[in-house]
């Protein structure tokens, strides 16, 4: 989610401090969450929120074109 939506301010690190680089759905106690399996799986979760909020096609699209270059899912 865009960081100005998260209510939360971000998420949280290892020692319970604000981690601001990762949203809250994302990131808790230092780690990553298992709702994501893979960068597929979270692509196609958003799309289909984003859907069922009502945006079209394009803005679906739009806004999960970037998740590939997210941090959380490149490799070393």
């Amino acid at each position: 989610m865009p960081m100005e939506m998260d209510t939360a301010g971000g998420g949280t690190n290892a020692d319970g401090t604000l981690n601001v680089r990762y949203c809250s759905n994302c990131y808790q106690n230092g780690a990553f969450v298992d709702k994501f399996t893979s960068v597929e799986h979270m692509i196609s979760y958003v799309r289909n929120e984003l859907k069922r909020q009502g945006y079209g096609w394009f803005k679906r699209w739009f806004y999960t074109s970037h998740l590939r270059q997210l941090d959380r899912w490149k490799t070393t």
